[in-house]
């Protein structure tokens, strides 16, 4: 696919995120996205992404869940990719792989590194989707309100919600695991992916 310029901040650390006075010291660099498309059970992602990290993770919603089968493993397989690309955006393709494949794997597996200004600095939106990486583990659920608690600031349950919609990265940051207090799932891309955020909540109990 094509190649697109973008100007973003300095590369994170090992976990994708940088601390804010560090970030401050840095200038803003020029780099190159490319994007690389996966057809998996929610339909066509796309994840683009430079030499410093990943960039976004897009679901298109091109065509409904897959039904999980017992007898047949879940598959995400390339359909489109530059002839050359980042390891940072090989690591996860291979780890989305591995999330629908073989998602008991996915602990034990490199994680990328992320290059996306939302991801940046100590921002709540920033502070939140961290603690949710760091602390929700596969198969783990967290309300808004439990979340905001988490990010220091128990009274911020719809600023969680606004972070969660800011999310560049779903799937890697799971924003699918934060429900409502009620037990509810609650909405996923704005209400119009709820449908996919049963099945990823369904697919992380099995």
């Amino acid at each position: 696919m094509g190649e697109k310029r973008t100007i973003v901040e300095t590369p994170y650390g090992s976990k994708g995120f940088i601390q804010g006075n560090e970030m401050k010291k840095q200038r803003e660099s020029q780099c190159t996205q490319k994007t690389i498309s996966l057809l998996s059970p929610l339909g066509t992602i796309q994840v683009s992404g430079c030499e410093n990290g990943v960039h976004t993770i897009q679901i298109l919603m091109d065509v409904a869940p897959a039904e999980r089968s017992s007898e047949v493993p879940l598959s995400c397989v390339v359909n489109d990719s530059p002839a050359e690309t980042s390891p940072e955006l090989r690591c996860c393709v291979e780890w989305l792989q591995a999330y629908f494949s073989e998602p008991q794997t996915t602990g034990s597996l490199p994680f990328p590194a992320f290059h996306h200004p939302a991801l940046q600095g100590d921002a709540f939106t920033s502070r939140v989707l961290q603690i949710l990486l760091r602390d929700v583990k596969f198969g783990e659920t967290v309300s808004y309100k439990r979340l905001a608690e988490m990010a220091g600031n128990p009274r911020a349950a719809r600023a969680v919600g606004g972070a969660m919609r800011k999310n560049p990265v779903p799937l890697l940051i799971p924003c699918h695991r934060v429900i409502s207090s009620s037990g509810q799932s609650g909405p996923y891309m704005s209400g119009k992916g709820d449908h996919l955020k049963q099945w990823l909540l369904t697919h992380e109990r099995q």
